[in-house]
């Protein structure tokens, strides 16, 4: 096999089983195998293709805790803000933004981990989780980082395991269904890349399903504590791709 298909095997094969375990990540996880070498292109139309087919999966196989009445301010507000975010990004300075969003993850993420039990937050109810739901929307729109701020809200929120991952999976799943129809109404999604995505697609969808697996036997605790880790890693991985751009 082509040294380059045996990459994007393994990056798909790992984000998989993380997008499984947790709900969210596919991103984050297969770019760090991909941003080096792939054409930036055909890597961000894997991550959305791949991390669509997993929440696809996840969906069919996780299905405790939703709530669609909960969910909904989040779709509507996510679904509002990806154009808004495709209009500003011509005006933002992309390195800049991924600093301040990974700095504030790379250290108030930590903090809540170390907090060990937080205060519930309930202000603003449905209309705070719409408002949530447009802002990763506008970071979906910006630079791919849908379920960031939804992930962290439902976590602030105190929802118990299923209701969060529930909440993560369908928003992202919207998001991601919504950024994949626009890719291939604008042409961004070629006949070229279709050895490619015939190759990561079955490669994720078997650790996918273990890690949907595993999140069953999972505790609540467990499942904030890897939900917090992973956006700490998040948070430091942006921090590494914009600092040295901003330094030069």
């Amino acid at each position: 096999m082509d040294s380059m298909f045996v990459l994007i095997v393994a990056g798909a094969a790992a984000a998989g089983f993380v997008q499984g375990l947790a709900g969210f990540g596919f991103g984050m996880v297969a770019m760090s195998f991909w941003a080096w070498t792939l054409d930036p292109r055909l890597a961000a139309v894997l991550v959305v293709a791949c991390a669509l087919a997993g929440q696809i999966l996840a969906a069919l196989t996780v299905r405790r805790g939703f709530d669609a009445a909960r969910l909904l301010p989040f779709v509507a507000g996510g679904l509002l803000g990806i154009p808004l975010g495709v209009a500003v990004l011509p005006l933002l300075n992309p390195a800049l933004f991924k600093a301040l969003i990974g700095g504030f993850l790379a250290t108030w993420c930590p903090l809540m981990l170390a907090a060990g039990r937080l205060p519930r937050l309930t202000a603003g109810g449905r209309l705070a989780d719409a408002g949530v739901g447009l802002l990763g929307g506008v970071m979906g729109g910006v630079g791919g980082f849908t379920g960031v701020l939804p992930t962290l809200w439902c976590t602030l929120r105190g929802f118990e395991k299923d209701t969060q991952r529930s909440i993560i999976q369908n928003f992202n799943l919207a998001m991601l269904a919504a950024t994949m129809v626009s890719y291939m109404a604008s042409g961004v999604v070629t006949r070229a890349m279709a050895p490619s995505l015939a190759v990561a697609i079955p490669a994720m969808l078997l650790p996918g399903w273990l890690g949907a697996r595993a999140y069953v036997g999972i505790t609540d605790a467990m499942f904030r504590k890897i939900v917090l880790g992973m956006l700490t890693a998040a948070g430091v991985a942006l921090l590494a791709s914009a600092l040295p751009v901003l330094l030069r």
